[in-house]
């Protein structure tokens, strides 16, 4: 197996910059916090901690150097399958969230509710006590499940046992109904399986690779861009479509520069040249698919000419494309990507990508997806949950979104405006989540926090949500802490453990502890019935058969090999209706959608304004990790990608300064323009994160513009009630 250096791992990812940040591990004394100033000490450390990452959802295994009681370089483990002995920049940057100045130190209290940032610092015990009380309140007069968790980040998992214990199953995270919470419903419609966190992917044995708005390389998942560099070093080919031409384009031997919004019909005209031309892999389909010969009647006239019309790509580029992928099959990879929320059909659009998958037959098999396997772990005992008394009121009155799968977090905001639901929602417990700039409509979440009796936050840095708590607790970050055991879905099974590197600094404390404080307060002691998430996590490890002490000396455990791919002998099971990869899916039409996916033209933009894109930066966790001093190093800001065509149209320069300003009449913070050709000349493209608006972070404030501003429309699934964002549209003007 060919072994990647730092340096190959780094150029797959973006620029030279990422690779300097990663080079040299982005390791720091900062012994006096200074916000601007960052030396390498030079030094691994005297001892060395595994644990798991928290700079994004990802978990990779991280060997932390501790120097005196201060953390100074983190690297990957090698013996962890998500990281290898290789982290992305980010991970390598978690220095500089544990010692980032503006971290949040004390517990506050708001002493003039309605007002922004006017708090006190309290005790820990008039801060809890608090919550506390009013949970209790809360409980009485209007039932347990008038309080909603929103959670992001491992560490919510402690917050998720409190509500439910507490009554409440209210619980939601934004990463579903804003994220991947199309694909997953898509993929479990027509294979009986979601595609899971981490992807089923198996790209470092693809011969072909179709990336459809996919930014691997910009989106910096540690496993997939490793997997993604082998592939395509070992001669792997990529199909990228995309209306900008991103990173991996740039490594393409096809960039499709579609219109945005038309993705499906290019789906529905490949399906028609390979049942067509019989590419598909016949052995494959009749002995585990249901309606191929309805899907082939469905997309007899979905020609390559009829997407022409609608997606601009050439009908001779659609049928090469399609050819070339039927080539590389059943090791021919359409990847069902991760933020699959764009313009409110993308659940029959991921529907379209499945079947293709099925098609090509890579389902299960080597180079396409896995069927992977998980460690599985006793759960430590405590009392049985006393279950939610009213369903969730995340649906608006007369509305079903029958296949959805998790609460949906918009609808959970929308039911804390009086009168929208079925009841109201009247408090919040905010875990990890900056809500302001994580749902659609931000004048919308501003109206229901303002609706709501109290609000609690907990975080480790002072986001835009923090100015809307009635207490603010501030956590240690993921090194300070030990959080529950990793035991992911996987194509080789592990379970990992996350260890506190250092003691947590100045009075933060770890979700664990909070969380068990809080129920003790309300009376739920016995769902805590462990003395700290240590003894809790050794319980779990020991009484499933692993070794506490050489977990701890090297952070993972592997379990029992199984087989994930068709090919090594594992039988399939596809938890559908017919029992088989449902190409017609018969759940969609007993709901009383279309069986099989059917396309529909987007909105076109006003006058003078382009459709509205984002992403993200590979040294970057959205908003996340704009605070970071390190990162900033590489990435400081954000910049809007313009048509240089389109900019000589408007009078506009490289690198001058505009604003963006939307179809509502929103206008951005000034932020630079790229005037590019690598973008289509009916859109424009920024990175999502920046343009914060808390003076508490002091060196993220008014750094760039925020794209969620601008985000004032979208378009909600109507099978899963997912909310595309990708239909706003922008003029583009010259700041003053």
């Amino acid at each position: 197996m060919t072994r990647l250096n730092r340096r190959q791992f780094i150029q797959i990812g973006g620029a030279a910059a990422g690779g300097l940040a990663a080079g040299v591990g982005l390791s720091t004394k900062w012994y006096g916090l200074d916000p601007d100033e960052v030396a390498d000490p030079g030094t691994d450390g005297d001892r060395v901690v595994p644990s798991f990452c928290e700079m994004c959802f990802w978990k990779c295994g991280i060997l932390a150097h501790v120097k005196n009681g201060r953390v100074t370089k983190i690297t990957g483990n090698p013996a962890h399958p998500l990281s290898r002995g290789h982290l992305c920049p980010r991970g390598t940057g978690g220095i500089g969230l544990l010692y980032d100045p503006d971290r949040l130190k004390r517990p506050l209290i708001r002493r003039n509710r309605g007002q922004m940032q006017e708090f006190e610092e309290v005790s820990w015990d008039a801060a809890l006590d608090l919550v506390a009380e009013k949970m209790l309140k809360i409980r009485e007069k209007y039932g347990p499940e008038a309080m909603a968790l929103y959670s992001h980040g491992y560490g919510g998992s402690w917050f998720k046992h409190l509500l439910h214990a507490y009554g409440s199953d209210n619980i939601a995270a934004p990463s579903y109904a804003q994220c991947r919470g199309p694909r997953e419903v898509a993929f479990h419609l027509t294979f009986g399986r979601m595609v899971g966190s981490p992807e089923n992917t198996d790209m470092e044995n693809s011969r072909v690779i179709t990336l459809i708005g996919s930014h691997l390389g910009e989106n910096m998942h540690n496993t997939q861009v490793q997997d993604f560099t082998r592939a395509i070093e070992r001669g792997a080919g990529l199909i990228v479509v995309d209306p900008r031409y991103s990173t991996a384009a740039g490594k393409a031997r096809y960039w499709l520069p579609i219109k945005p919004g038309t993705d499906l019909a290019l789906l529905l005209a490949w399906m028609n040249v390979i049942i067509g031309e019989g590419l598909y892999d016949h052995d494959y389909v009749e002995k585990y698919a249901f309606g191929f010969d309805r899907l082939k009647e469905h997309v007899r006239d979905r020609t390559p000419e009829w997407a022409f019309t609608r997606t601009s790509i050439p009908p001779e580029t659609i049928v090469e494309t399609a050819r070339f992928m039927a080539g590389g099959r059943p090791a021919s990879l359409i990847h069902p990507g991760r933020h699959t929320t764009w313009y409110g059909d993308d659940t029959q659009r991921l529907r379209a990508i499945a079947i293709l998958n099925a098609l090509l037959g890579s389902w299960g098999r080597k180079g396409g997806l896995t069927l992977p396997s998980k460690v599985k772990l006793p759960k430590y005992p405590y009392t049985k949950y006393p279950g939610q008394s009213k369903n969730p009121p995340d649906m608006p009155k007369g509305t079903v979104y029958p296949l959805a799968n998790e609460i949906l977090s918009q609808g959970l905001c929308m039911a804390s405006i009086p009168g929208t639901a079925a009841y109201d929602l009247k408090a919040w417990l905010v875990y990890g989540t900056n809500l302001i700039a994580s749902l659609p409509d931000p004048d919308a979440t501003r109206k229901a926090l303002q609706a709501l009796d109290f609000v609690a936050v907990v975080d480790v840095l002072p986001t835009e949500i923090t100015g809307w708590a009635d207490v603010v607790l501030p956590e240690a970050t993921y090194l300070e802490r030990c959080d529950e055991v990793h035991t992911p879905a996987y194509k080789e099974p592990f379970l990992a453990v996350r260890q506190p590197v250092v003691e947590p600094m100045y009075d933060s404390k770890p979700g664990w502890w909070i969380a068990k404080e809080l129920a003790h307060r309300v009376g739920l002691d016995d769902y805590f019935p462990w003395k700290d998430s240590v003894e809790y996590a050794m319980y779990r490890v020991k009484h499933g058969g692993f070794d506490c002490e050489e977990l701890k000396r090297t952070g993972v455990a592997r379990g029992k090999h199984v087989p994930v791919f068709i090919d090594d002998g594992l039988e399939p099971v596809f938890d559908t209706p017919s029992g088989k990869i449902e190409l017609y899916s018969q759940t969609l039409e007993k709901a009383g959608f279309d069986p099989m996916p059917e396309y529909t033209p987007p909105d076109e933009p006003p006058d003078g304004h382009f459709r509205l894109l984002y992403g993200r930066s590979p040294v970057h966790s959205f908003s996340r990790t704009t605070n970071n001093r390190f990162l900033c190093q590489v990435v400081s800001t954000n910049e809007v990608w313009v048509n240089a065509q389109a900019a000589r149209e408007m009078g506009l320069r490289n690198g001058d300064m505009v604003r963006l300003i939307n179809q509502d009449g929103v206008v951005s913070e000034p932020l630079a323009l790229k005037a590019t050709q690598r973008i289509r000349p009916d859109c424009v493209y920024m990175v999502h994160g920046f343009g914060h608006n808390s003076r508490l972070l002091k060196f993220a404030y008014k750094r760039g513009a925020s794209d969620s501003r601008l985000m004032t429309r979208y378009k909600v699934d109507p099978i899963m009630g997912g909310t595309g964002m990708n239909v706003n549209f922008v003029r583009v003007e010259k700041a003053a």
